[in-house]
């Protein structure tokens, strides 16, 4: 019998030989670390590019939105003095051209950048952009690309190279 307040003994098996488990932690940690870092660098990558994207996709936006505003009536109205974001005078390509490019932020190379402006007009809608138009008062008014109703198309395009440190850049 036991006496009172006292624990049985109990015993345990030993321990396996820990010799057998050298250098097990620190492959298990390079596999580790390698997939750890390989989904940083992956995040941090794919969200470059996607500030990349969003960049120039609001460059074009707004250069378009100044194309559209500054068109070829701006001559006739008093607000298209050069002042508060507006061009003196109706705006050319080359205008809408250097206007996005200094739109782009400083980490995006505008240098590296395709610019180009297009206008058109709506399938069967007037006045065709193209030529000579008449007017709603009856005026013919000259051979203009940026006149109301006209749609002016802003397009960017950028080389983006993708770099990942684990893998071998093309």
């Amino acid at each position: 019998m036991t006496p009172p307040n006292s624990s049985p003994i109990i015993t345990r098996p030993p321990l396996p030989s820990r010799k057998t488990q050298r250098g097990a932690t620190l492959v298990e940690y390079a596999f580790v670390m390698l997939l750890s870092l390989t989904l940083l660098f992956g995040i941090s990558g794919f969200g470059h590019f996607l500030y990349v994207y969003h960049a120039i996709n609001n460059a074009a936006k707004e250069g378009s939105r100044w194309a559209s505003v500054n068109g070829s009536l701006c001559n006739n109205d008093s607000s298209c003095n050069g002042s508060a974001g507006m061009n003196n005078g109706p705006a050319s390509r080359t205008d809408i051209v250097a206007y996005v490019k200094a739109r782009m932020p400083a980490s995006v190379v505008a240098s590296l950048s395709t610019v180009s402006a297009d206008f058109s007009a709506e399938a069967g809608a007037l006045p065709v952009c193209s030529g000579p138009m008449t007017g709603v008062d009856g005026v013919v008014v000259p051979k203009t690309e940026n006149y109301p109703s006209c749609t002016v198309t802003v397009t960017v395009s950028y080389p983006y190279n993708f770099s990942f440190p684990l893998l071998p850049s093309v």
